[in-house]
């Protein structure tokens, strides 16, 4: 960016950042219906890329073999640790996608009750929006899941990816309700600092470094994405239901069998609970502290409230 002869490469300051933050949230509020939701598509599919990628990298992780001469070979396993931030790495590029390449995110728009509180936006614009995105973004992320299915890649690595995608599926389903809620907000205060960081940035070099450490922190951490959700469980759901030749062979690999994996287990089981989490997380934790902190009204501040 230049202003007359001299060029401004600095990361805008958190001030600015927030009036960047009510502007965007304007902006996304005016988007028209079918854009915004066409838009939620991409994120949902971008998210699900994503989250496909790291499946596949945590697909046989747990243990390796090492050579320790030529006639002797031992296994070890990788620390549960390490196996979560590589997967963590690679889900970041979901993230990147959204914000780079241009999407609507529904946990990313949970910045938008910035602009909500400094009343540039109605309740129900945000509201339209919410709605509008997050049901882009099951119809992206599903439909991406069904389509890897179809590609069969469940059979890849000797079953390997599918067996790691049923039982993420199965570990989602398990969570108790609370658990789950508790989980979710953590997952989007890191989220939307990840965007919150992006919001300060000058180039598209910038964004990516900010996006990586705050998502693959909630990956490794084990936190819940709604978006991410509406992936990760259907895909379990569709090897179980329409490849049951696969699926009787890792059966007996799996907890009970994986009969925790249902249609209603996945929607209120996980999906309601992660996306109330998502909203109190992003909204209250992320939004909600920095518009306090710089964009609430003047009066308060001289009140010294």
């Amino acid at each position: 960016m230049s202003t007359g002869n001299t060029i401004i490469i600095d990361a805008l300051m958190p001030k600015d950042m927030a009036a960047k933050a009510e502007n965007i949230g304007v902006a996304k509020a005016g988007l028209g219906t079918y854009r915004m939701f066409a838009l939620g598509i991409l994120a949902g599919a971008f998210i699900a890329m994503g989250a496909n990628y790291a499946t596949t990298v945590w697909a046989g992780l747990g243990k390796i073999v090492v050579s320790a001469g030529a006639d002797v070979a031992f296994t070890t396993a990788i620390p549960f640790g390490i196996q979560r931030l590589l997967g963590g790495v690679v889900f970041a590029t979901g993230l990147i996608m959204v914000v780079v390449g241009g999407a609507e995110l529904f946990t990313g728009n949970c910045l938008m009750p910035m602009a909500w509180a400094s009343k540039k936006i109605t309740t129900g614009a945000m509201l339209r929006n919410w709605v509008i995105v997050y049901l882009g973004n099951f119809v992206g992320s599903v439909l991406t899941a069904y389509l890897i299915f179809l590609g069969k890649q469940h059979t890849f690595g000797g079953g390997a990816v599918g067996l790691t995608a049923l039982n993420i599926g199965i570990a989602k389903t398990s969570l108790g309700f609370l658990q789950c809620i508790v989980l979710a907000i953590f997952c989007n205060a890191l989220v939307c600092m990840a965007v919150w960081l992006c919001f300060g940035a000058r180039a598209t070099g910038d964004k990516v470094l900010a996006i990586i450490p705050p998502i693959s922190a909630f990956v490794a951490c084990g936190f819940e994405h709604c978006v991410a959700n509406m992936y990760f469980i259907p895909s379990a759901l569709f090897i179980k239901d329409f490849d049951p030749a696969y699926f009787a062979t890792v059966a007996a690999n799996l907890k009970d069998g994986g009969a925790i994996l249902t249609w209603g287990n996945f929607l209120f089981n996980n999906l309601l609970p992660a996306t109330i989490g998502n909203i109190i997380g992003g909204s209250l934790m992320v939004g909600g502290m920095y518009w306090f902190i710089y964009l609430r009204p003047s009066w308060t501040k001289k009140a010294g409230l």
